[in-house]
């Protein structure tokens, strides 16, 4: 299930708020904005849905009232829809899952077997409101318990399975949270049931110590409890719209990221949606660099006036705003360059480690350049694609913190024959090489010659200003034409042709290539023009 519009009227802060134009398959949706914006009167009104499919022990007295408590104005109705991409039925129990940001167990409690209910199903533990404890953990835990005790006694299932089904998906989860690392990593070891007057004994592994989950980390209790209770229950919601409130709470920058990563990839189930509210850079980072990943901005809006709201464009860094105000963010990197550049490649720039200069990946050329030019104190470094040396002397010249590299691509540094060398793979010919690219690029004239005018038309260096641009593209075609390798290879896209080329290139890593002295001296001397 898939969430595309949300229309709240009258209800809590809103007095007439439409979320529109999720795409049909999103499967994150972030709600960004300060504490106290409005992200979690969202859930409130989810959580009217879910009581509205259910038929359950809320009496239509209960109902009413809570209905009533929520509206803005309680003399006038409120009004409650979303939009449901493929669904042509009524919503169904189980169409909703949520969670509290009330939900941190500080340490176990039961000590006996058969307190819970048949809860799943219904979902009957949840929390009335949002403002309410979500105390569903110790249900988790014994609902595990009973799973393992029944297919102990039930059939002839091995210790090795159960653990296969129960310890290893949490331990694979904690791994990539936390990290791998063996002295600092955390695993789960033993899950044995509250017996005999005692608690469950929830035992992890930290290094060389075994921890009791009471005397974990509030950030390490916070991720055990939402695997747990995924664990437990996304068999039952797989057609669902799982809303989980502050699912980012006492964890650092870098777990954010982990964490979301994790859960929207590999724990919500694939025709389902993940709904979450934070202001936190990690999460924003995340669901900016997730393909199927959206941005609902709440901030600073006057919801006493009709709102519209729309995903956010993934081109700005002014949705890090919400997380690090840019004023601070340039106090913070006051001696730091910080650089914005395409796509993926700022992960392998930042392998560099160049001094005082941090990269920042963005969704393409265009909003590269975009980034310098709207706020100046940024440094950009953008792709060469079909931009000629004139070109590039009158566009650094008239914004000189936008840096364009001198070959075609981020990959025609990778895989250029100097860098190959210095890596120095077995079997590898300088000469050989360059000549298979010679001959691999006339092979290819005729169908990349006709992208270069079409090309061309996009950059947006030219549209803010026709002057930056040659009246004639015949210098390009003349560099590529020739077969000087200097002079064609500036302008031919090695973007995925290096294995075409040679296919041994494809076992070196990217990150090793990245690490050369060549390739860091290359992007400097680009960066320092």
């Amino acid at each position: 299930m898939h969430i595309t519009k949300v229309e709240l009227q009258n209800f809590k802060r809103f007095t007439d708020l439409t979320i529109d134009g999720i795409p049909a398959d999103a499967k994150l949706v972030l709600l960004i904005g300060s504490n106290g914006s409005g992200k979690s009167s969202v859930f409130d009104a989810f959580e009217i849905m879910n009581v509205a499919t259910r038929e359950e022990g809320y009496s239509e007295y209960e109902v009413s009232e809570s209905r009533v408590s929520l509206r803005k104005d309680k003399n006038i109705p409120d009004h409650v829809a979303i939009s449901v991409a493929g669904h042509t039925q009524d919503l169904h129990p189980g169409s909703f899952y949520g969670r509290t940001s009330f939900r941190q167990l500080p340490r176990l409690t039961r000590t006996q077997l058969g307190s819970s209910l048949n809860f799943i199903e219904q979902d009957s533990d949840r929390p009335r409101s949002y403002i309410d404890r979500d105390e569903r953990f110790e249900n988790d835990i014994e609902q595990i318990s009973q799973r393992i005790l029944k297919e102990i006694f039930r059939s002839e299932v091995s210790s090795k399975q159960l653990k296969a089904t129960y310890i290893q998906p949490i331990n694979n989860a904690l791994a990539k949270i936390f990290g791998p690392n063996e002295t600092t990593k955390l695993s789960l070891i033993e899950i044995i049931p509250p017996l005999e007057g005692k608690v469950a004994q929830i035992t992890f592994q930290k290094g060389q110590s075994e921890i009791h989950y009471n005397y974990l980390s509030a950030g390490e209790k916070e991720v055990i409890n939402i695997l747990f209770n995924l664990l437990v229950r996304r068999d039952q919601f797989t057609d669902t719209v799982y809303f989980f409130d502050e699912l980012d709470l006492h964890l650092n920058t870098k777990l954010q990221f982990n964490l979301l990563k994790e859960i929207t990839e590999n724990w919500i189930p694939e025709n389902c949606q993940l709904w979450t509210a934070s202001h936190s850079l990690g999460f924003i980072d995340y669901a900016r660099q997730y393909e199927k990943g959206v941005m609902i901005d709440f901030d600073d809006l006057d919801f006493d006036q009709p709102q519209t709201l729309f995903p956010q464009p993934k081109d700005q860094l002014d949705v890090y705003d919400i997380a690090v105000p840019k004023e601070m963010l340039f106090e913070i990197m006051k001696d730091k360059k910080v650089v914005a550049c395409e796509n993926q490649n700022a992960e392998f720039y930042n392998l560099l480690a160049l001094p005082n200069t941090i990269f920042v990946g963005m969704k393409d050329a265009r909003s590269v350049f975009l980034q310098v030019k709207n706020d100046p104190r940024y440094h950009s470094l953008r792709d060469r694609d079909f931009i000629s040396d004139t070109e590039i002397e009158r566009i650094e010249s008239a914004y000189p913190n936008h840096h364009i590299l001198r070959y075609y691509n981020f990959e025609n540094y990778l895989y250029h024959p100097d860098n190959i060398a210095e890596v120095n793979p077995i079997g590898f010919n300088r000469d050989t090489y360059i000549e298979a690219l010679t001959q691999y690029k006339r092979s290819r004239y005729d169908y990349i010659l006709p992208e270069l005018v079409s090309s061309r038309q996009t950059y947006e260096e030219f549209k803010t200003d026709d002057k930056l641009k040659d009246k004639s593209t015949d210098s390009i075609v003349d560099d590529f034409k020739i077969d000087d390798f200097e002079r064609f290879y500036k302008f031919f896209n090695m973007k995925n042709q290096h294995e075409k080329i040679d296919p041994s290139l494809g076992k070196i890593p990217q990150k090793r290539l990245v690490q050369t002295a060549w390739f860091r001296q290359q992007i400097e001397a680009v960066l320092n023009r």
